[in-house]
Formats: C-alpha cells, structure tokens, sequence
C-alpha cells in the first residue's frame, strides 16, 4: 500500500473514532480540547499500523491545565472547596469531577496537588459525621455487652413476658 494512502486510511480512521468517542454522553470534552485529542487518537492509529515507532506515539506533547484558582484560595473557605477546573465553589468534589471524567487521584495529579488535598469541605464533613453519630453509625452492636451480661450468670429472657394465670 502506498504511504500516501495509508496516512489518509489512519486520518479518516482517526476522525472516525474521535467522533465516536465524542458522541458518547460521559465523553465532556471542550471544543479547545478536541485538536489535541484528534491528533493524539491519530498517533496512536498510526503508532498501532506500524507506521511510527513507539517514541513518536509517546511525544505527543502533555497536555499542560491551568487552574481556575489557586490551591491557597480553593480551600479559603470551610463551607465550600472551589473547583481548579471552573473555579465554582463545591461541598464535594467527586460528582464534579466525575462529570469531568476525572478520578480524585487524576484530579490531585492534573494539578500537582499533594495526596492529602481534600475533596469534601471541612464544615460539610463535620455535619455529616455529627449526623451519623446522632443516628448511631459506627457505635458497637448491643450484643456485645448483653453477652457479657449473661456469662456473669444473669440470665435474661428476650421476648414477650408470659401471661399470668392469675390475669385471666
């Protein structure tokens, strides 16, 4: 096969990927984005036809992200945490970067950020920890000390009291 006609079979196969992936709903990519990712999805179609050696697929330069806002301001506030994508203020980031197609750990990565950076606001945390010790989450099962209780030789019924005879 001439060179000419497989570098045009790799652009049409690229383009035609590249919008398949984009098509998909979970995909969210911006339009500034798609060049970098038509020419990425290219070297890999080239780099997997055996036309370029695995160092060319490989320098396919980094995509380089700029924060919205910096790490000091983004956790200014104990209320919310503020997004280094779009710099809007969160309780949680995880469905946030979910719907970025991000991980936590991609997140922390993308943005040199270290491994203990939060991703729930502090006052939003609190109240969710409050709220689980007032409904008992976490506290030891009663058995435990009922078990305890009935090795000292008390025993003790469970149950509905039986009916007295006198009662009737």
């Amino acid at each position: 096969m001439p060179e000419d006609a497989s570098e045009l079979n790799a652009v049409e196969l690229a383009t035609e990927l590249t919008i398949a992936w984009l098509n998909n709903a979970n995909n969210r990519v911006s339009a500034e984005d798609v060049p970098a990712f038509l020419q990425t999805m290219h070297a890999t179609v080239v780099g997997l036809s055996g036309g370029a050696s695995s160092e060319q697929v490989e320098a396919a330069p980094a995509e380089e992200y700029t924060p919205a806002v910096s790490v000091r301001k983004s956790l200014a506030s104990k209320d919310h945490i503020l997004s280094m994508i779009d710099g809007k203020p969160y309780k949680t980031l995880r469905r946030h970067l979910a719907g970025h197609g991000l991980t936590p750990e991609q997140y922390r990565e993308r943005y040199n950020l270290k491994a203990d950076y939060p991703m729930v606001a502090e006052n939003y945390s609190q109240s969710r920890r409050d709220m689980a010790k007032r409904i008992g989450l976490g506290r030891k099962p009663r058995a435990a000390s009922d078990d305890a209780g009935a090795s000292e030789g008390a025993t003790k019924r469970r149950g509905r009291k039986p009916k007295d005879a006198t009662a009737e």
